[in-house]
């Protein structure tokens, strides 16, 4: 894809401090990266965490030993990566030789071509791994590793790892984007209760622009993003898209089985145009309408601390771009509620994630990725990053190690999510995903029919 997620775009933002409670966060979302089914009930831990004997009974045989891992994660989030996995080194005696790279995805495939590929990468998106995949250098997944995942994952992460019916990948980290930013202190002052349907949401928003008037707009929103501007309003309609379809329309919609003009594709851009596009309830602290074009996403919900914005559609990873002391939390300057589906009970999640795939078959490289899809690697991950900022699907994982209330209901969420599904997008191919998607949702916020955006949209999908 031409760029490796919308989460890496986040990431590149220009990192800021922020507080989460009395925990200080510097960090990006999720990843770090730059210079983003279930229904079980979440415990401290939803599985028997495994005993670290079994990584320690491998020594014998991997005493000595070296994986070289590549991935675009660098910087902070990078140093506690490599610091989650010394136990494991200390147990096994293997040595882990880790490579950060800004440009891992323009990179890895490179390698390949070269011969100089890693023993394993950290892969994205699903995407890119296909196009790994199709070098024909990439190793499945050996049976250790798809235990791993069986055992500590939702069904829903193994598919993603899979291509033509093979396992090849193992989930790592997640994010989630389905939440929407607001102020506590706003709403409590205002008598506003977070909503939990799609309707509550809307009679929400219509008596904040009451109430409001010329000062308060319900809601801010900015899709500026240099040659990527135009992602967040199609997190938009993906959002939409699992709120007012099922699962599996989802899915169809990423592989054109269901077109881009669709009545039900339709049905969700409409959802979403009686929000973006009403001046109403549009663009607190910036402006009109049109304004949402020129608007970063970075600067996108900051009026919300003047009380000019009410609300702000935006991922977990968006905690980043907050001034330096912002205090998040559920009694905070700020704080994010799941986005609301048609009913209470309906829990759709968006996200993302990175992918563990190896290139090398060897004991020491699938001891490595079994343990990196495991329990254990999910714990110490927690653990190894104290400043919050990174969550796991993992179901092994305690959420007692998460120190940040953000990752704790990132974490909650991924857990009793109705249906979890990974960035459209990032799935479709990149003429798509990365470019007629993006600039189509740009001429939509600036006054293009959504019928007509549908059709051009469309008419981009590639023929082959």
């Amino acid at each position: 894809m031409a760029l490796s997620s919308k989460r890496t775009v986040a990431a590149l933002a220009g990192l800021v401090a922020v507080s989460f409670g009395t925990v200080a966060c510097g960090g990006s979302s999720d990843d770090g990266s730059g210079a983003g089914g279930g229904g079980t009930s979440v415990g401290a831990s939803q599985i028997d965490k495994t005993d670290y004997s079994k990584w320690c009974d491998m020594k014998s045989q991997l005493q000595g030993k070296t994986v070289t891992v590549y991935t675009s994660i660098i910087g902070p989030e990078g140093a506690a990566q490599q610091a989650s996995y010394k136990k494991f080194e200390e147990c096994t005696g293997v040595t882990i030789k880790y490579q950060g790279d800004n440009d891992f995805e323009k990179n890895l495939p490179q390698r390949a071509q070269t011969g100089n590929l890693p023993d394993i990468a950290f892969i994205p998106q699903p995407g890119l791994l296909k196009t790994m995949v199709s070098t024909g250098k990439a190793i499945p997944a050996p049976q250790t590793v798809i235990d791993e995942i069986d055992k500590g994952w939702q069904p829903i992460w193994k598919t993603y790892g899979t291509v033509n019916g093979t396992v090849y990948a193992a989930p790592l980290g997640a994010n989630v984007k389905s939440f929407v930013w607001y102020s506590p202190k706003f709403f409590k002052e205002k008598g506003y209760t977070v909503p939990t349907t799609w309707d509550e949401m809307m009679t929400l928003t219509k008596k904040i622009a009451a109430d409001g008037g010329s000062t308060t707009k319900p809601w801010c929103g900015g899709i500026s993003s240099g040659t990527a501007t135009g992602w967040p309003a199609t997190d938009w309609l993906e959002e939409s898209m699992l709120r007012f379809n099922s699962p599996e329309d989802y899915d169809n919609w990423i592989t054109n089985k269901l077109k881009f003009n669709d009545p039900k594709v339709l049905n969700a851009l409409n959802k979403i145009s009686d929000i973006f596009k009403n001046p109403a309830y549009v663009n607190g602290g910036h402006g009109d309408v049109k304004s949402i074009k020129s608007t970063t996403f970075q600067d996108a919900g900051l009026p919300i601390l003047k009380d000019q914005c009410a609300m702000l559609q935006q991922a977990s990873f968006y905690a980043a771009n907050w001034p330096t002391g912002t205090k998040v939390g559920p009694d905070g300057d700020v704080w994010a509620f799941f986005e609301p589906g048609q009913a209470a009970s309906d829990k759709p999640v968006e996200g993302g994630g990175e992918f563990t795939v190896a290139f090398r078959k060897a004991p020491e490289v699938q001891a490595f990725q079994a343990f990196l899809a495991s329990a254990d690697w999910a714990n110490d991950k927690a653990k190894a990053t104290p400043a919050g900022g990174w969550v796991s699907a993992n179901k092994g994982l305690d959420i007692n190690n998460l120190t940040s209330p953000l990752d704790q209901e990132s974490y909650k969420l991924l857990q009793s999510a109705t249906a979890f599904r990974f960035d459209a997008s990032d799935l479709m191919p990149s003429s798509v995903g990365a470019g007629s998607f993006w600039t189509e949702m740009t001429n939509w916020i600036m006054g293009q029919s959504n019928e007509q955006t549908l059709d051009n949209i469309q008419k981009s999908w590639p023929s082959n």
